[in-house]
């Protein structure tokens, strides 16, 4: 409880007695205990009126519930306005890459590529979805796909690991809220040097990992990545390929070049055989609450 008392000043003639000192200190003991007795019998009074701790002056319940609640709606709005940004300055890189792979295609074949071109979009002027949500509860976490159901979602987090092929254990892992696998490849490849304290020698990653940037990376050089350029479709036939890729090839078509090489099949077939078990494993323990 805050109090406020006041008390006046006199000026007295100099110099004091002995006997007049002792008297005026006598005299201010008891006034400041009088003065600490009236502020304990108004604080006692406040309590009694307001509330313990409370001065009578405070906020009304009713607004101080709406301020904070007012204070993460602005937060949120402005959580989602920056995501719907930074999607959109994703969304134009991975459009400048198929501009450029278009290009390249139709230079090399001479022909103009028939279908409508990727529109560009315009970061700056990007606009959240209105149907776009934000958990309070959790505000990290975001909606996602559920990957035990498909067609269904979850509010929760990308896990990602990374698995040794020999020993078949976990050498990193993280979570993300990012939805797209695309821009967890390099981090998760650099958390593996890291935990390891070397590169790995082969990768394997599906289709979501896919991107130009990943397999152009200076980081990325000296790895023998193998990753899946897009989903096979059902009953889909896989035609073997031998020797270089060829020439003139995209990034795109030599990595899909590689992907049917007896080398490269041998090397992605195991890449359900080493993952996919972990994370059953992971998803059993977390059912039994481990």
């Amino acid at each position: 409880m805050e109090t406020t008392a006041s008390c006046e000043a006199r000026s007295a003639p100099w110099p004091y007695s002995t006997d007049r000192m002792g008297e005026t200190e006598q005299r201010l003991k008891q006034e400041i205990a009088d003065l600490l007795k009236q502020a304990e019998e108004t604080d006692a009074a406040e309590d009694a009126e307001y509330g313990k701790g409370q001065r009578g002056d405070e906020l009304p319940a009713e607004l101080r519930r709406r301020q904070p609640r007012l204070a993460k709606l602005q937060k949120a709005k402005a959580d989602l306005e920056q995501e719907a940004q930074q999607e959109a300055e994703e969304k134009l890189a991975e459009v400048e890459v198929k501009l450029a792979e278009r290009q390249q295609e139709e230079e090399k074949t001479g022909k103009k590529k028939s279908g409508r071109k990727p529109q560009i979009p315009v970061p700056e002027q990007a606009q959240p979805d209105p149907k776009a949500q934000r958990n309070f509860t959790d505000p990290e976490s975001r909606i996602m796909p559920d990957g035990a159901n498909k067609g269904s979602f979850v509010q929760g987090y990308n896990a990602q690991i990374a698995v040794d092929a020999q020993a078949q254990i976990i050498v990193a892992a993280d979570l993300t809220i990012e939805t797209n696998d695309k821009q967890q490849l390099l981090p998760m490849l650099a958390q593996v040097e890291t935990n390891m304290g070397r590169k790995p020698e082969n990768v394997s990653a599906d289709a979501g990992y896919w991107s130009e940037t990943n397999v152009t990376d200076k980081s990325t050089e000296e790895i023998n990545l193998h990753i899946a350029t897009g989903r096979m479709k059902h009953g889909e036939v896989v035609v073997p390929a031998s020797g270089p890729p060829p020439e003139r090839a995209t990034v795109k078509e030599v990595m899909h070049h590689k992907l049917r090489t007896e080398a490269g099949r041998a090397v992605y077939k195991m890449r359900k055989a080493i993952v996919e078990p972990v994370f059953v494993a992971l998803g059993k323990a977390r059912k039994r609450g481990n």
